[in-house]
């Protein structure tokens, strides 16, 4: 109804159209002379517009009085010319800072030239190369002060996504992302782990960065880790124009863990034999030779297809596309699938006095998720035993006991966790809004801004383990379902006031406005059951459905001052209301203020070598409202779990368990500081810009002890601490080589941060000794990391290792007695490293050569330290001979150490695990027209995740966990792709 009705509107706001007359043209890109697909030529001062088409030219129908047309596309300078005649060529310059770029912001656009707050804008054409699932992605070291990390090489999987270091310690360290002017959660369903992966990420125009508060306060309560705004494809007027691009891949697995083969085990085992007499390890030896990493992982094959429509019907601009994504991961049984499609109509009525934009975006995912499980085992199964063997556990070798059943805490079968087990789901994702923009008849200068859209999300899947799997045999199997749905609404109006007052040489824009947001999701619960149908114990849910539910209420306002186009000034509050918190800390007030000044106007309006020169300063107050629990002031009572009743006579009641709570919890407000210089040299060939910031975050919510009997627990999360950030970016954009044939172009972002925790406490204690935190795989409550006053979060807290003098060699179970009280206890483990690098970096280059190009993109971490996990858990020989009699296998690090047990705590397995990655390198070729000049095409080939320069000892020294603990991870592969791009 709602499209009718546009396409109603279009029709009665047709215009009269007399004394035209018609322009051509093509628009080329100055540097290699090819064609400018989608670029918008416009008379000046009018709506009369077009786009040019896949062979960078336009026809034009144009007024008799048009004297210039304003050429322009995003990422190159606009341009205006001089209608001299019926052919109007024009010639694009390339520019990676384009003072007149618009840069999407925090409820509105600018000119990058006027941007006072730290932001970086990256577009499509420089977006990460090759096969991407899931958008965030895309930024992978394009921006200064933002480390994405995915959580390994699963298809579809997620990322940890990071703007200038985490704020938080227990809330959530993830930004705000707004899809289209739509707020929306950026944690998972039901289904899927990953909701950015139902982004199609070929719809996407640009994506914002909004890093210092000056830029995020708009967004309060929840912007203290920055913002990522994501804006989509939209049509404009011109002929309908289309594209089709078809992107084949394969992965393969980059690394496998390095651990012993069956000969070493076999040699191990008859070793021990021999040195202590016992044989019944030796009996156990099996003699095959089997690499369990090769057994489960295979070559994965991917396709995506992306087909668009967009330019104009009649005067309704539109946009139009359709995706289909098909990617196996390289583990078997990993599997993702999305079809996507998405439409953006822009039309404007009443003499362009409306605009009007709708973005529609659905898409369907469907995962098979493997199981993972399979990953620890296969490093950790016996080389030295078959993959398959006769019994009755799908004929899949495991360890047995006399009578046959499987021995309860055996390693199982990698290959039968994959194949035995099928977990499917389905998501389902509508997001969509409606943007309105009334310039008022009677004051124009006076915009009424109306918003109104809705992310919804259903998921559901079952997962079903085979009744002959080893791993559930005591049920059967087991069958489970599970199902969910998630419905955000927003609501926006505000006013809009735009006026140049000639007079004072000066230009005013001021936003006021309200916004409401609910956030609701259903929750259904389900008993699981063998493969039998009969119930599985302790399986039924105390609830069947759940319905938490949380609203967000706010007023913002924000106002922008230049004066003589060299001063500018912003300055923005936002009040928010948070269903969250109790009545006397739901309300909070975000401010902030930035100022820059034209340097390059001021002092240099005369230099032909400086293009541009601006200092920024901002400050700002953000907050924090993401804290896990919604209902955190309320006292909670949870009913018990079947396992924990009471019984009286014959039958079973539940009781009711307080959980502890505190009244008066309230959200993390953190004070950022800004200083920013931007500039550019020489039109545009070196550009960059260098910020120094300073977060201070108070309020922090932290777990901590409270008096037995204060609280309905021995812990409460409560606001108890302070943390500070402190850094510096760095952002270099030259092009060293430009000429008619060839063009080189090189970037490089560097960031330094530091993170330290100031406070912890609310009183004081000489005696407290932080809070344990980092829990490891292996013993029973081990933790490796420490929050503590003066360190950095998840600082590891261990023993240091003494080694052999003469070998070299750790000596096993000998630690240094740091505070020579002459024992060795918890009070000689030392603070050592940290997870959180020091500095990022983030590398990007391309090359063109007439109708070639050469792109390379690369990304380091440096000063970060992992836990090796896996080397302190399978790198001792109690790992090969495990106690409940069976066979194991271990990391070559044993071979080093020839430890007979485990030292988890030794600062032996803190490992530096600075690296550099190759990201992609890509050749493109322009092929020029294809299909009797009724089309264009481009080809690439694309080497996905190359190479990594590193000396950490495990797979991968990339890792997503805050904690830096590195254990069982998804290995990334390395892909090669072949893509084709037409334009018709």
């Amino acid at each position: 109804m709602l499209v009718a009705l546009l396409l109603v509107l279009t029709v009665c706001s047709l215009p009269a159209l007399a004394q035209d007359k018609v322009v051509t043209g093509k628009v080329t890109d100055s540097k290699d002379g090819s064609a400018m697909a989608n670029a918008t030529v416009k008379v000046k001062g009018t709506a009369v517009a077009t786009q040019t088409d896949a062979a960078g030219t336009f026809k034009l129908k144009v007024p008799a009085s048009a004297k210039t047309l304003v050429v322009s596309t995003i990422g190159f300078a606009t341009q205006e010319v001089e209608i001299a005649g019926e052919v109007v060529n024009v010639s694009l310059v390339q520019t990676s800072a384009s003072l007149g770029e618009v840069v999407v912001i925090a409820y509105g656009t600018r000119r990058r030239g006027d941007l006072t707050g730290s932001v970086t804008s990256v577009s499509a054409k420089d977006f990460q190369k090759g096969p991407i699932n899931s958008s965030e992605q895309l930024l992978q070291g394009k921006v200064a002060g933002l480390q994405i990390t995915s959580g390994g090489g699963s298809a579809g999987g997620g990322s940890k996504i990071r703007i200038r270091g985490g704020a938080s310690l227990n809330a959530s360290n993830d930004p705000l992302i707004v899809i289209d002017g739509v707020p929306v959660e950026s944690n998972g369903i039901a289904g899927s782990g990953n909701l950015l992966n139902t982004i199609n990420p070929n719809d996407i125009e640009s994506m914002s960065v909004l890093k210092d508060a000056s830029a995020t306060a708009l967004y309060g309560s929840r912007a203290s880790n920055g913002v990522l705004i994501i804006t989509t494809k939209k049509g404009a007027k011109g002929k309908v124009k289309y594209n089709f691009s078809s992107q084949e891949s394969v992965g393969t697995i980059a690394k496998k863990v390095d651990v012993l083969t069956a000969d070493e085990i076999r040699s191990i085992i008859t070793a021990d034999a021999t040195a202590t007499g016992n044989n019944s390890y030796k009996s156990l030896l099996g003699s095959a030779s089997t690499d369990w990493q090769k057994e489960i992982y295979r070559s994965a094959i991917g396709a995506d297809n992306n087909l668009s429509a967009s330019g104009s019907v009649g005067n309704l601009p539109f946009r139009v596309s359709l995706g289909y994504l098909d990617q196996a991961g390289i583990l078997k049984t990993d599997k993702f699938k999305r079809v996507s499609t998405a439409l953006n109509l822009s039309p404007k009525f009443f003499n362009d006095h409306l605009s009007v934009n709708l973005n529609l975006k659905y898409s369907q995912t469907k995962n098979r998720f493997a199981n993972q499980g399979a990953i620890g085992n296969a490093v950790a199964f016996d080389p030295t035993q078959p993959v398959f063997a006769t019994n009755k556990y799908g004929g899949y070798f495991e360890w047995l006991q006399p009578d046959t059943k499987p021995i309860d805490l055996a390693t199982r079968n990698p290959l039968a966790l994959l194949e035995l087990r099928n977990n499917n789901s389905i998501v389902n994702r509508l997001i969509g809004n409606v943007q309105l923009d009334y310039k008022l008849h009677f004051f124009p200068d006076l915009h009424v801004l109306v918003n109104v859209g809705v992310d919804n999300s259903n998921g559901k899947g079952d997962d079903n383990t085979d009744s002959i799997s080893a791993t559930n045999y005591k049920t059967a199997g087991r069958f489970s379902h599970y199902e969910q749905k998630k419905t955000n609404t927003l609501a926006d109006v505000s006013l809009f006031y735009t006026k140049d007052i000639a007079s004072i040489n000066s230009k005013l824009d001021v936003l006021v406005g309200h916004s409401y947001q609910d956030f609701v999701t259903d929750v259904s619960n389900f008993a699981s059951y063998g493969q039998n149908g009969v119930l599985i114990p302790g399986s039924t849910p105390t609830f069947a459905t759940d319905k938490p539910e949380y609203r967000l209420e706010s007023y913002l306002g924000r106002l922008n001052y230049t004066l003589a186009n060299k001063y500018l000034l912003t300055a923005s509050i936002r009040r928010d209301a948070s269903s969250k918190f109790s009545t006397a800390n739901r309300v909070g007030y975000f401010p902030a203020v930035a100022a820059a000044w034209k340097l390059k106007d001021e002092f240099f309006s005369s230099s032909t070598v400086l293009t541009d020169l601006k200092l920024r300063l901002g400050w700002g107050i953000t907050g924090q409202q993401d804290v896990g629990n919604l209902y955190p002031y309320l006292p909670r009572y949870s009913r018990s779990t079947s396992t924990a009743q009471y019984q009286f006579g014959s039958t079973f009641y539940s009781f009711l368990r307080p959980s502890a709570y505190d009244e008066n919890i309230k959200w993390e407000t953190t004070t950022t500081s800004n200083i920013g210089l931007d500039f550019s040299f020489l039109n545009n060939r070196i550009s960059g810009s260098v910020d120094f910031y300073q977060k201070t975050t108070k309020d922090l919510l932290s777990v901590i002890p409270v008096a037995p009997g204060s609280n309905f627990d021995i812990t409460l999360l409560t606001n108890v601490g302070n943390m500070e950030n402190k850094g510096v970016e760095f952002t270099l954009n030259t092009v060293p080589v430009k000429n008619k044939d060839l063009t080189w172009d090189f970037g490089f972002n560097v960031t330094y941060n530091k993170s330290n925790i100031t406070n912890l406490l609310k009183q004081q204690d000489p005696n407290f000794k932080g809070i344990d935190v980092s829990g490891i795989g292996g013993g029973t409550g081990n933790n490796i990391g420490k929050f503590l006053v003066g360190y950095a979060p998840y600082t590891f807290n261990v023993f240091k290792q003494v080694y052999d003098k003469t070998t070299g060699k750790a000596i096993e179970g000998l630690y240094e007695d740091v505070n020579r009280d002459g024992k060795i206890d918890d009070a000689d483990r030392y603070y050592y490293k940290k997870p959180a690098p020091d500095v990022l970096l983030g590398i990007n280059t391309q090359i063109a050569y007439k109708s070639w190009t050469l792109g390379l993109s690369a990304h380091g971490s440096f000063g970060n330290y992992l836990y090796n996990n896996y080397n302190s858990s399978n790198g001792v020989l109690r790992s090969i001979k495990n106690p409940i009699n069976f066979i194991g296998n271990d990391s070559r690090h044993y071979l080093e150490t020839r430890f007979v047990n485990n030292q988890y705590l030794s600062d032996l397995y803190i490992e530096n695990a600075s690296f550099l990655r190759l990201d992609y390198i890509n050749i493109g070729y322009n092929a020029g027209k294809v299909f009797g000049n009724k089309a264009s095409l481009r080809v690439n080939l694309n080497v996905q995740n190359v190479l990594v320069i590193t000396k950490y000892k495990g797979l991968d020294p990339e890792n997503s966990s805050d904690s830096g603990v590195d254990g069982n991870i998804y290995p990334r592969p390395r892909i090669v792709s072949l893509g084709l791009n037409f334009d018709f």
